[in-house]
């Protein structure tokens, strides 16, 4: 198979091996669904090898904000590449780095302080629950391992980062026994514009009450739960969970990881409901999708009550890799000039309107959309290699899971490509009784 994008191509032998000896996520190399090979990417479009264009609707989950091949995102890897692609943070340090962590602690929230530079969003994860428990044994608190959490939630695949994920929806069966047990109270029920009464935080309170001389913090992703069931849920219950961490003197942590840098409508997320994590975490959109890299920001306090004992025992090798770093801080000087927030409106609005249809049929449980993120849900599970190949027929990318059909598109989106999107799933949906 050749391509029309580029010089490179895709054969059938390339194919066959993929097949018989490459994982992909949440799959086997027995039996995998189809896979479709990509030669290319310019704005929102992917070119697959077989010469069809595909409208991305999920910005590579959630990180390509600006779309693919960003000239200024370009011409930051190109110019770093050439003075140096990497060098070990132990010890030694590089402008990249500062510069990327300077506009970090800029516009986060003004409680955070200090940045530690991670290899993805899963080690984000991690590097924050073991701050949250090493600032606690810095203290003499050394009971203070647990965490809690609510149902829905999902963090990360690592086993730290398990340990606080739904433990019904997700990995806790595969690996119970290996996984910390922590505490987890009901997800939180009010929807995103719906007011949250007291009755909704009942369990919340008695299990803060009843255990937070152990609880080393309350992890969440604030007013969006991602993966574990794409639901948005209201302010009013953040900013009871963050009442509730300063009465029990209980850390906060909030993981932004999915809905930083302006999914929601809001720079981070948590800003919907005006409160400041004492520690958060950042990745995915933060390079602009073109190279892994993640960051776990806190509190000046948790930071220097760690220092004062020693170190923090946290080292990756590729740990503020400058290639990243340099295209971190292009990524975000494209944040900073706020076009993303008129983006992220006309998306929501295009969204709201497009999949609207959906609401009629059947098969649809419920249709959501806040800032440029769209969810349909469905009733019963998509059959996941039948749907994927009509969604490519449609010209379209989305990667459903479960009973979700979603889309986050980036947000250079034109309202032409968000129509083409929407109106292939709904096609899609109601072609498949899904």
């Amino acid at each position: 198979m050749s391509t029309p994008h580029g010089t490179e191509t895709f054969t059938e032998a390339d194919v066959l091996f993929d097949r018989d000896h490459i994982w992909h996520p949440y799959s086997s190399t027995v039996g995998a669904g189809p896979t479709f090979a990509v030669t290319g990417a310019d704005g929102v479009r992917l070119h697959l090898a077989d010469g069809r264009q595909l409208i991305d609707g999920m910005a590579s989950w959630w990180s390509a904000i600006h779309g693919y091949n960003h000239p200024d995102l370009n011409r930051a890897l190109v110019e770093q590449a050439s003075r140096m692609a990497h060098v070990m943070f132990g010890g030694l340090t590089h402008k990249p780095a500062v510069e990327l962590c300077r506009r970090l602690v800029d516009m986060s929230p003004a409680s955070l302080h200090t940045v530690f530079l991670a290899d993805s969003g899963s080690v984000a994860v991690e590097v924050a629950l073991k701050m949250a428990i090493q600032y606690w044994q810095s203290l003499g608190h050394d009971r203070r391992r647990r965490f809690l959490t609510v149902r829905g939630g999902y963090h990360g695949d690592t086993l730290g980062a398990m340990a606080v994920c739904d433990p019904d929806n997700g990995m806790h069966t595969l690996f119970r026994g290996v996984l910390t047990e922590h505490i987890f109270v009901d997800r939180p029920l009010p929807g995103f514009s719906q007011a949250c009464q007291s009755i909704h935080t009942e369990q919340l309170a008695a299990a803060m009450q009843e255990n937070h001389r152990e609880l080393a913090g309350v992890i969440l992703e604030p007013v969006l739960q991602g993966a574990g069931g794409m639901r948005f849920y209201s302010p009013d219950y953040l900013r009871e969970v963050h009442r509730l961490c300063r009465k029990y003197n209980v850390l906060l942590l909030l993981d932004e990881i999915a809905t930083g840098f302006g999914r929601t409508g809001k720079l981070f997320a948590c800003q919907h409901a005006d409160v400041e994590p004492d520690i958060m975490m950042v990745g995915k959109a933060l390079t602009g999708g073109y190279m892994s890299l993640a960051a776990t920001l806190c509190t000046r306090e948790v930071s220097d009550a760690i220092g004062q004992k020693g170190a923090f025992m946290h080292g990756p090798t590729f740990m503020a890799n400058p290639l990243a770093c340099r295209v971190a801080c292009a990524s975000l000087d494209i944040v900073a000039s706020g076009a993303w927030k008129n983006d992220v409106a006309r998306i929501e609005r295009r969204l709201t309107e497009g999949l609207a249809p959906c609401r009629s049929l059947a098969s649809v449980k419920d249709v959501r959309v806040l800032g440029a993120v769209g969810v349909v849900e469905l009733q019963q599970p998509v059959n996941m290699q039948e749907i994927a190949l009509r969604f490519v027929d449609e010209g379209i990318w989305v990667r459903p899971f479960g009973k979700l059909v979603y889309v986050m598109p980036p947000y250079v989106i034109c309202d032409q490509d968000l129509q083409t999107l929407c109106q292939g799933i709904v096609r899609t949906v109601s072609a498949t009784g899904q």
